[in-house]
């Protein structure tokens, strides 16, 4: 503590958000307070205006404000191609290698039942209905390589068994420009499993 009141509250607030500690957001309450009036006025706004406007997509629940995002929205993706992630900000991170031109599944998470979070509390039954209804050829699952991410990538892989679509994950190894005496094991024995023809 030792702000004022008002300032404390809000560095309590802005911790609370994933991914920032009390010093983060004290640093960034600070920041504010040196702001010209306007800009902290336009911030909040802002602020404002991106929790009233946004939402998530109908088909594939990446934040949009409108009813479609542009990704579902734009007829020269491959629409026989899916990639399922956990959040949005990993589907943005796909988007940005520009590789990648098939639609997306955002699960809102991953399977993790020491915090309770089973199939039904993300999107599995949403995308099992949608690859039911679409005429898709292959379900990428693009989970990070966590054991939370690995649990919920083999778990929908046996939900897709017979589903008629091809299952595929995301291949894993030795980063490019990394030297393999710097390389973890696990990450070491993935490459190994994972090697392919040149």
């Amino acid at each position: 503590m030792g702000y004022t009141r008002s300032t404390d509250r809000l560095i309590a607030e802005l911790s609370r958000l994933p991914g920032v500690g009390r010093r983060a957001a004290q640093t960034m309450v600070l920041d504010i307070l040196k702001l010209p009036q306007e800009d902290a006025v336009r911030l909040a706004r802002l602020i404002l205006e991106v929790k009233k406007k946004t939402h998530a997509c109908v088909a594939c629940f990446n934040l949009t404000e409108e009813e479609l995002c542009p990704i579902c929205s734009d007829q020269s993706r491959d629409r026989g191609l899916l990639c399922v992630v956990e959040e949005a900000h990993d589907l943005a991170a796909l988007e940005k290698v520009k590789i990648f031109r098939g639609l997306y599944h955002i699960l809102g998470g991953v399977l993790s039942p020491l915090e309770g979070i089973g199939p039904e509390e993300l999107r599995v039954r949403e995308l099992l209905a949608r690859i039911g209804a679409g005429s898709f050829r292959e379900v990428l699952i693009a989970t990070n390589p966590t054991l939370e991410g690995e649990a919920t990538a083999l778990y929908l892989g046996r939900q897709l068994k017979g589903a008629g679509v091809a299952v595929t994950r995301l291949a894993r190894g030795v980063p490019v420009g990394g030297e393999l005496e710097y390389i973890d094991e696990l990450t070491l024995a993935k490459a190994i499993e994972n090697r392919r023809d040149i």
